[in-house]
């Protein structure tokens, strides 16, 4: 016995479709451009942020960056701590430590000196160079979207 789906559920499907491709296009521009990143968690990424608790409850907020410090991380092999503090205007005076993956770093050829700019997005935070393209090298996931990207194994 062959199963068919009915018509109207093939026309269904193509009218969602044919509403969607704003939507699917402003996704697969989002991971197209951040295609190259590598991914942290919020929680294994940031940490000794100087504003982070106040009263929009944000780690680090949106701005421009400077790196100050970079150590290689002993209790994570293949890391490194990078010292961010802000250049001027709304985060002159804030400053945080980001963990990256040695690989990302070098791959970047970051050095003391360099600028980052950091901008949110709905999952977190995305890091780029402050010099053109601006395309992200390395985001930073709320705790809980970093959660959903957790590879669960799968039985066949």
């Amino acid at each position: 016995m062959r199963h068919l789906v009915p018509r109207f559920a093939c026309a269904a499907i193509l009218a969602a479709a044919a509403c969607a491709p704003a939507h699917a296009d402003s996704l697969a521009s989002s991971a197209s451009s951040a295609s190259s990143a590598s991914v942290g968690s919020l929680s294994d990424s940031i940490s000794g942020s100087s504003n982070s608790g106040g009263a929009n409850n944000k780690p680090v907020a949106a701005g421009t960056y400077r790196i100050v410090e970079v150590a290689a991380l002993v209790q994570r092999p293949g890391h490194v701590r990078v010292k961010l503090e802000g250049s001027g205007g709304d985060v002159a005076d804030a400053s945080f430590y980001l963990d990256l993956p040695q690989v990302t770093f070098d791959g970047q050829r970051l050095t003391a000196g360099d600028l980052v700019d950091v901008s949110e997005r709905t999952y977190g935070l995305a890091f780029a160079r402050a010099q053109a393209p601006r395309e992200a090298f390395f985001l930073v996931l709320a705790d809980a979207w970093y959660r959903e990207l957790d590879a669960r194994a799968l039985e066949l």
